[in-house]
C-alpha cells in the first residue's frame, strides 16, 4: 500500500448527501476480477450530465473529494473505494461516512476525514468558486487547511488507521511485520502437520 504523505491540491466539490456505493460504482462492474481500472466507471450515471462536476476539466487530477453526509452508504462493496482511488483521490472529506465504506477506504490507503457540515459548506463553496484553490491535508498533525492558512481544522482519526496509513501498511504488510514470529512458530510445529513455506 502506498505510504500516506501530506496531500496538497485542489478539491472536487460533490455537494450531495447519501451518495451510495451503487452511485459510486454501478453494479455491472462488480464482475470484473481486477482491483484496478474502476476509476473510469466511477459515477458513470451522473457523468452523463454535462454539468456534473467530474466533467469539468478544472477538477482533473484533484486528490481531494468534498462530499455531503452519509457518504458511501448502501452495499458494502470494496469496489467503491477502488473506483475513487482510480480517480486519483487520496482524501475524502465529509460530515459523515458509512462505517463499512470508511473501513474499506482505510484498507487501501484512502483517508476519510470527518468535519462539521458548516466546514464542508465553506470548503465546497470555495472549491466551486475557485476550482484551483488548494487544500492541505496533513495526517501527521491531523489537520485540514486551505493553502493560504485562513482555514485550519483538526480532525479525529483512529490511531491504528493513522499508523497504518503513515507507514503504508495494509493487512498483508501488518502480517509481514511478524514474519520472524511466524517463521519461528512454523519451525516449532511437529512435522506431521502441514507446513507453510515462508518466503525467502
Amino acid at each position: 500500500m502506498q505510504q500516506f504523505e501530506t496531500v496538497h491540491g485542489n478539491a472536487i466539490p460533490l455537494n450531495r448527501a447519501d451518495v451510495d456505493t451503487d452511485q459510486i460504482i454501478p453494479a455491472q462492474y462488480l464482475k470484473r476480477i481486477e482491483r484496478t481500472g474502476f476509476g473510469e466507471f466511477a459515477f458513470e450515471q451522473w457523468r452523463k450530465d454535462p454539468d456534473f462536476v467530474l466533467n469539468n476539466p478544472a477538477y482533473n487530477d484533484a486528490p481531494i473529494l468534498l462530499a455531503g453526509p452519509n457518504f458511501g452508504c448502501g452495499s458494502s462493496r470494496e469496489h467503491a473505494p477502488w473506483a475513487l482511488e482510480g480517480l486519483g483521490l487520496r482524501v475524502i472529506i465529509a460530515p459523515s461516512f458509512a462505517d463499512i465504506f470508511r473501513n474499506n477506504c482505510a484498507k487501501i490507503g484512502l483517508l476519510t476525514v470527518t468535519l462539521p457540515q458548516d466546514d464542508l459548506d465553506h470548503l465546497i463553496a470555495r472549491a466551486e468558486e475557485l476550482p484551483n484553490a488548494e487544500i492541505v491535508v496533513d495526517l501527521a498533525s491531523q489537520t485540514v487547511a486551505t493553502a493560504d492558512g485562513a482555514f485550519v481544522r483538526k480532525f479525529d482519526v483512529d490511531p491504528n488507521v493513522k499508523h497504518n496509513l503513515l507507514n503504508g501498511l495494509d493487512d498483508i504488510g501488518i502480517t509481514l511485520g511478524d514474519e520472524a514470529k511466524i517463521a519461528a512458530f512454523e519451525a516449532a510445529r511437529p512435522s506431521i502437520y502441514p507446513q507453510t513455506p515462508v518466503p525467502a
